[in-house]
């Protein structure tokens, strides 16, 4: 079966913007600068959404070696991509969910940044390039026993500030048809940029991607493992920060699983040789298994 890739995402701080890309390399780690940046706490804990939703309205760019930083109301903040790999001094630990990362703090400039955009102390952390952040290693290994067609994907993913996963799948059919049961209540329709995926899929079923085990674009290929569980960020408008009910609610009426939660897209690993690239429009093959 084929399908074709209609959009990638990168957001280069976690929680913060995305940037809508032609192409991008890609690896283990899911696609280049992705969640490489993350805002954490006075303790080292990461910020999100979830409990800060002005996070939204915070726009990224990557030009000329520096990441961008824009807000309404803020000064440009311009973070250069690179770090000194041996300066101990702004080396520290942060802490993603259960994880405790190797990362580099961006010093005071951008701490005073976000935290007078957010109202609460914050720093600014980069993911150290020594880091050795894995992914739900026996979820995967279980996943891989179950589906001997993804054969030769490593059993181990480093990745960086991601939820759970390097790659976020989703699909344009699956969100056209929660549109339309918005609509038949007199909801407004949400755009893609509410669920933060990575990978957009075209000209597939609504909700077939529940049911993909792996879509292959040349020699790239991403199994997708985890059906992706919702928090509250969905109902998150990414321009403005302003939170309601929807479309959580609606999705909730058709989209709660049995095992508990709500799930929208699906989380995915990624198998590819050194300097591959995903482009807009490039055709893919999928495995489903019903």
């Amino acid at each position: 079966m084929s399908i074709s890739i209609s959009g990638l995402y990168i957001y280069p701080i976690k929680s913060c913007g995305g940037i809508a890309l032609d192409r991008s390399p890609v690896g283990m780690a899911g696609l280049h600068n992705d969640r490489r940046w993350m805002v954490v706490d006075a303790n080292g804990v990461f910020l999100s959404q979830r409990s800060h939703p002005a996070m939204a309205r915070v726009r990224t760019d990557l030009r000329d070696g520096y990441l961008l930083v824009t807000a309404p109301g803020q000064p440009r903040l311009d973070i250069p991509v690179d770090v000194v790999e041996d300066d101990d001094s702004v080396r520290t630990r942060v802490t993603v969910w259960r994880d405790e990362v190797d990362a580099v703090d961006e010093g005071d400039l951008a701490a005073q940044w976000f935290g007078a955009l957010l109202g609460t102390p914050c720093r600014l952390v980069k993911v150290h390039p020594q880091s050795h952040r894995l992914a739900s290693t026996t979820r995967i290994e279980n996943w891989l026993a179950r589906h001997p067609v993804a054969e030769g994907f490593p059993r181990h993913h480093v990745f960086a500030f991601a939820d759970g996963y390097p790659i976020l799948v989703a699909n344009e059919a699956s969100l056209a048809e929660l549109n339309q049961k918005l609509a038949a209540t007199g909801q407004a329709p949400v755009g893609m940029d509410r669920f933060r995926p990575n990978v957009v899929l075209s000209e597939f079923g609504a909700y077939d991607e529940d049911y993909t085990v792996l879509v292959t674009v040349g020699e790239v290929r991403l199994a997708l493992v985890k059906p992706c569980v919702r928090c509250e960020i969905p109902n998150t408008d990414q321009l403005t920060g302003a939170r309601a009910n929807e479309p959580m609610a609606t999705l909730g009426t058709f989209r709660s699983q049995p095992e508990g939660g709500v799930t929208f897209g699906m989380n995915a690993i990624v198998s590819a040789p050194p300097g591959a690239v995903l482009n807009v429009g490039d055709r893919a093959e999928v495995v489903l298994d019903f």
